[in-house]
């Protein structure tokens, strides 16, 4: 894992294609948060469809930085981007990193595509970028986004309390889940598994 570890190309699988984010992404991106009002949720970080552009230019920046790599996930079905996740707080010393700012449009989600993407950002990760180990951080009362964490076969390694504030000022307990080189095979043969099955 290099310090230029997060120039990844687009990954690609049955279902979804993950392309590293562009601004031609912006009205894909804002037609997939509408889906759902999903900035309605208070504990996710997905931005409202008018702030679609700001978020884009923050996740741009960061990739630039060469401290994320963002995606745009389309779909192979119909075409649309359906919402976007990314690498981010890459640790190229200790060969770690996590996958977070995952969010789907509505009809999106619990359709597979959030396992085919992790599936394809975990594969590159261990494979390609040689990483130890790959984090998950979600909210303690996103309830949702901890059962798809564990369903993927992360494994939860603790709660950091009072670890961040939100927008609303109210502080985040985040939940830390991941998965270690040794279970990534494992984990590889589970997920191919579910993918089979859909």
């Amino acid at each position: 894992m290099s310090d230029r570890c997060l120039q990844v190309p687009a990954l690609q699988g049955h279902h979804v294609r993950l392309e590293p984010l562009a601004q031609a992404h912006a009205e894909g991106l804002r037609l997939a948060v509408a889906d759902g009002e999903l900035h309605r949720l208070w504990y996710t970080s997905a931005p409202a469809p008018d702030a679609v552009e700001a978020y884009l230019q923050a996740a741009l920046h960061a990739t630039s930085d060469g401290q994320a790599q963002a995606f745009a996930v389309r779909s192979m079905a119909s075409g649309a981007i359906v919402g976007t996740t990314r690498y981010c707080h890459a640790d190229a010393v200790n060969r770690r990193l996590e996958i977070g700012y995952t969010w789907y449009a509505a009809s999106a989600q619990r359709t597979g595509v959030n396992t085919e993407s992790k599936y394809l950002l975990l594969r590159h990760a261990f494979e390609q970028l040689d990483c130890i180990a790959v984090e998950f951080r979600t909210h303690w009362l996103n309830q949702r986004s901890r059962a798809a964490i564990a369903r993927l076969g992360a494994r939860q390694d603790g709660i950091l309390r009072n670890h961040s504030r939100l927008p609303d000022g109210s502080l985040r307990d985040t939940v830390v889940f991941s998965i270690i080189a040794s279970e990534w095979p494992a984990v590889k043969q589970h997920l191919q598994f579910i993918q089979e099955q859909r």
